[in-house]
C-alpha cells in the first residue's frame, strides 16, 4: 500500500518485532491480571484463586501454566499435614516488574469504573503510609506529568517494512 505524506511516521515500520504484541499475547487475556492480583495480594494456592475469583478450573489451570512457562510465576512446593504435596505460586521477578503495571491499570479503574464509595484497594508506601503510584520519568529523572510529552520513536530494533534484515 502506497503512502501518503498525511501518515503518521510509525507506519513505515514493521510490527513483527513489536514487544507490546509480544507482551499481550501472554497478559492480553481476561483472566490473566485477575491471576496475578490473586498473587500480588497474597493468595497463592489454586484453590484459593480458583474460590476467591470463580475462574473456572480449567482456565486457571491454564493462566498458571503460561504464567510459569514464561517465568513470571514459579510452582513451590508445600505440603499440608497429612495431605499429598501440592503446589503454590510465587513471583518471579520478571513477574513483580509487572506489579507498578498493576497498579496503574488499578488506578485507571479507580478513576473511571470504581463504585460511588471509591475503590476497593489502596497502594500505599508500606513506610509511611502515603498512597503510591506508577509514575513516569525519563532516564534523565524528570517527572512527566503529561502523558503527551512522552513520544515513541524507533528504537535500536526498528525495522521499516519490507526490511528482512
Amino acid at each position: 500500500m502506497p503512502s501518503s505524506p498525511d501518515d503518521p511516521p510509525a507506519l513505515a515500520f514493521s510490527t513483527d518485532n513489536c514487544t507490546v504484541g509480544r507482551s499481550m499475547t501472554i497478559l492480553g487475556e481476561r483472566w490473566t491480571f485477575v491471576v496475578l492480583r490473586e498473587v500480588f495480594n497474597g493468595i497463592r494456592r489454586f484453590e484459593d484463586i480458583r474460590r476467591h475469583t470463580g475462574i473456572p478450573r480449567q482456565v486457571l489451570t491454564n493462566r498458571l501454566a503460561l504464567l510459569v512457562e514464561h517465568d513470571i510465576l514459579r510452582r513451590t512446593p508445600y505440603q499440608p499435614a497429612g495431605a499429598r504435596q501440592r503446589h503454590e505460586y510465587r513471583l518471579t521477578p520478571k513477574g513483580l516488574d509487572l506489579y507498578p503495571i498493576m497498579v496503574a491499570v488499578a488506578q485507571w479503574g479507580d478513576r473511571y469504573l470504581a463504585d460511588p464509595d471509591g475503590p476497593p484497594v489502596e497502594f500505599v508506601h508500606r513506610d509511611c503510609g502515603t498512597p503510591a503510584g506508577p509514575v513516569m520519568e525519563c532516564a534523565a529523572g524528570h517527572r512527566i506529568a503529561d502523558p503527551r510529552d512522552v513520544v515513541p520513536v524507533p528504537g535500536p530494533g526498528a525495522r521499516l517494512l519490507g526490511d528482512h534484515s
